[in-house]
């Protein structure tokens, strides 16, 4: 017999429930949220997804990365199940390594309204070049006292949020 959906996740539609298709196409509608019952605390959730797969919008090739999510939550916090078929949905797309990144912060941001977010992928390596992006939300270029625009944090792989 399954367990009886509590009323305050019912806005969940993939959790609990079996599913064996994935979007054709990033959306942050994908990605489901529930209440966070800590709102009042500012703490870190981090997702880390290392098959993620794309596909070059040139070649039709796929592209292999370990994506990383971090944010902090304001009033709702995002569903993991939502968040794999969120992911899952590249399989299929072709576009530039940086726009996904950058597609993937966007999507993060109108999802939950976090108070702050950063994406980081690590893109595997192609022709003897790898390629590591990272967004964050706000943004984490400042200009120091040198008068040259630079980076507040490295990337997570050193410093996260």
């Amino acid at each position: 017999m399954p367990a009886k959906k509590n009323a305050k996740y019912s806005s969940l539609t993939l959790l609990g429930r079996p599913v064996t298709h994935y979007p054709n196409a990033p959306s942050a509608k994908t990605i489901e949220t529930f209440p966070n019952e800590y709102a009042n605390r500012h703490y870190l959730i981090k997702f880390e997804c290392a098959d993620f797969t794309s596909l070059c919008p040139i070649t039709g090739q796929p592209d292999f990365a370990k994506i990383t999510i971090e944010y902090v939550p304001t009033a709702r916090c995002i569903e993991t199940k939502s968040m794999k078929f969120y992911l899952a949905s590249y399989r299929n797309t072709r576009s530039f390594n940086e726009e996904i990144v950058n597609r993937i912060l966007d999507d993060v941001i109108a999802a939950c309204g976090p108070h702050e977010a950063l994406v980081y992928g690590e893109f595997a390596s192609r022709g003897g070049i790898s390629l590591s992006v990272e967004a964050s939300y706000p943004d984490a270029t400042a200009i120091p006292d040198n008068g040259h625009r630079g980076r507040k944090s490295s990337s997570v792989g050193a410093k996260s949020l």
